[in-house]
C-alpha cells in the first residue's frame, strides 16, 4: 500500500509500498503532489534496470544530457554515472569524481537557458558510513530574507555559468568551458506551485545584474550567509534502491563528500527539464 509520510519539518518525504514499474497515472499523481509539496523525495526499496529508471524519470518531464560529457553512462547518454572511475591510473583519488557536489549548496542547471526541473539519482551501492546529501528550500529562504534584499533582488536576473565566478570547469570537455552566461530571476515563482523563492547557485553565478562589480559581489556573498535557514533542510541518508529526485526550482542542495574512498557511492543521475519553454 502507498504510503508517504515527511522526512523533515518542511522538506523531504519518503514514500513506501510502492514498485515505480507498475504506476499507471492515478497511482502516480499523489507521488507527483508530494514531490511539489516536500521538495525531495524518496520511493524506497526499487530494484530497476537503466531502462526502467529512464521510463519512470519520464514522468516528471524531458530528459537532458548533462554537459559533463566524460561521466555519462557510455550506453546511455542522458544518464550520467556518479562515483565511477574515481581512482586514476597511478591509483590516486580523482577529488573531482569522489566529490563531485560537496564543494557547497547548489542548484542544477543554472548555467542552461532551460535551468533544470528536477534532478534524480538512483543508488546502486551506499557506503557503510558518510556520503549523504544535504537538502534546503529556498523557498523559506526568500521568506527570510530581509526586505531590503527581497526589494533589491525583485526583477533582476543573475548572470550564470558552469564555472562561476571560480572558473572551475575540471568535469566539462575544454571545447564546452566559454559557454555564454544564462540569466535568470533571482526571486522566481515556481511554475506549479506559484510560490516565490530565492534562485541562487553561489558556485554558478557569476554576477547580478544592473549591479555595479563590487555591490554584486557583497550581495552575492551576503547570500550566501542567508540561503540556509534553520528548519528548512532535510538530510538524507542513502539505501540501496532509493530514488531520489529534487525540484532545483526550489531547492539547493550538497553532497557529503566524506564516505570511505574505498568504498563505493555509485548511482544513476538524469536531469529533467520543463515539458516546455517559457519557465518563470
Amino acid at each position: 500500500m502507498l504510503n508517504i509520510r515527511p522526512m523533515g519539518p518542511h522538506t523531504g518525504g519518503e514514500i513506501t509500498g510502492v514498485d515505480v514499474k507498475q504506476l499507471d497515472d492515478a497511482s502516480f499523481a499523489p507521488i507527483y503532489q508530494a514531490w511539489l509539496q516536500y521538495g525531495v523525495t524518496v520511493v524506497r526499496d526499487q530494484e530497476l534496470e537503466i531502462e526502467d529508471f529512464l521510463r519512470y524519470s519520464r514522468r516528471f518531464g524531458v530528459i537532458t544530457p548533462h554537459p559533463s560529457k566524460s561521466t555519462r553512462h557510455p550506453d546511455y547518454p542522458d544518464v550520467t554515472m556518479l562515483g565511477t572511475d574515481k581512482f586514476r591510473a597511478d591509483g590516486s583519488l580523482d577529488q573531482a569524481i569522489y566529490r563531485r557536489g560537496a564543494e557547497g549548496f547548489h542548484t542544477d542547471g543554472a548555467y542552461d537557458e532551460i535551468p533544470f526541473k528536477a534532478t534524480k539519482l538512483y543508488a546502486l551501492a551506499v557506503p557503510s558510513t558518510g556520503g549523504e546529501t544535504y537538502f534546503s528550500s529556498m523557498y523559506m529562504a526568500y521568506e527570510a530574507l530581509p526586505n531590503r534584499l527581497k526589494t533589491l533582488l525583485e526583477g533582476r536576473n543573475g548572470a550564470f555559468t558552469y564555472g562561476g565566478r571560480t572558473g572551475q570547469t575540471a568535469l566539462l570537455n575544454p571545447e564546452d568551458r566559454q559557454e555564454p552566461p544564462a540569466f535568470h530571476p533571482m526571486i522566481r515563482t515556481h511554475s506549479e506551485t506559484g510560490r516565490k523563492s530565492l534562485y541562487f547557485d553561489p558556485g554558478k553565478i557569476l554576477y547580478i545584474e544592473d549591479l555595479g562589480p563590487t555591490q554584486s559581489d557583497e550581495v552575492i556573498d551576503e547570500l550566501v550567509e542567508r540561503m540556509i535557514v534553520p528548519d528548512a533542510g532535510y538530510t538524507h541518508q542513502w539505501r540501496a534502491g532509493d530514488i531520489v529526485i529534487w525540484d532545483n526550482r526550489c531547492l539547493v542542495h550538497k553532497a557529503a563528500g566524506d564516505y570511505p574512498p574505498e568504498e563505493d557511492r555509485i548511482h544513476w543521475r538524469v536531469s529533467i527539464k520543463e515539458p516546455m519553454a517559457g519557465i518563470v
